[in-house]
């Protein structure tokens, strides 16, 4: 699904979409990510119920859904992405339903089982986080998952030598204020010195819609 808008809302956006954001996806592959995604993501999916769908906002290449799938061969996988070069290697896999667009662009029409953002909104304008959290949080029919850094308050910290371009903050504690029938079900940290699946000192949080 086309629609990839050139009059961004954000700077980020911008940045995303155009050079630095080529340049992460072909740094961004190899099975060392994969097999780190696939002792991640077995952790994560072996607290909830059977998944049957999924949607990832700010899939990339899609190194996050490739592991999912070898997990869950039977899930239906979606996926949003600004990059053109991101979706062209997205649309490699021709049973992930793709949306070319940024996430402040996208209204769901639906819902998933498990919705996912993945060092997504560690980079989002930190004055559009509620649209983007409203928009996680109606695309879900039960699960969110959160992987991103964590600080107990909000702080920017200088990526790559740019300034404005990643926010560390609580966001799934922002969440769980934000929707009161939003509970957690668990949450861990994978440390950049593992032995076997180290990762980038990211923290994931596993929330659970209820009645």
């Amino acid at each position: 699904m086309e629609s990839n808008n050139q009059d961004w809302l954000t700077e980020q956006e911008k940045f995303w979409s155009q050079d630095f954001g080529d340049e992460y996806t072909h740094r961004n592959q190899g099975d060392s990510l994969l097999s780190g995604n696939l002792s991640l993501f077995a952790k994560i999916l072996a607290r909830t119920q059977k998944v049957k769908s999924l949607i990832e906002f700010g899939a990339n290449r899609g190194i996050n859904l490739e592991a999912i799938e070898q997990l869950v061969p039977d899930i239906k996988l979606s996926a949003i992405e600004i990059n053109n070069v991101a979706v062209e290697e997205l649309r490699k896999s021709s049973d992930i339903e793709i949306y070319h667009q940024s996430i402040l662009d996208f209204t769901p029409h639906r819902s998933w089982e498990f919705v996912l953002i993945k060092g997504v909104l560690i980079h989002i304008n930190p004055n559009y986080l509620d649209e983007v959290y409203d928009r996680l949080y109606q695309s879900s029919h039960r699960y969110i998952c959160l992987v991103e850094y964590y600080n107990p308050t909000p702080v920017e910290v200088t990526y790559r030598g740019h300034q404005g371009k990643l926010f560390k903050r609580d966001f799934a504690g922002e969440m769980l204020d934000k929707y009161k029938n939003l509970q957690l079900v668990d949450y861990g940290f994978v440390y950049h010195r593992d032995c076997h699946f180290p990762s980038d000192d990211l923290t994931w949080f596993l929330l659970e819609k209820t009645l």
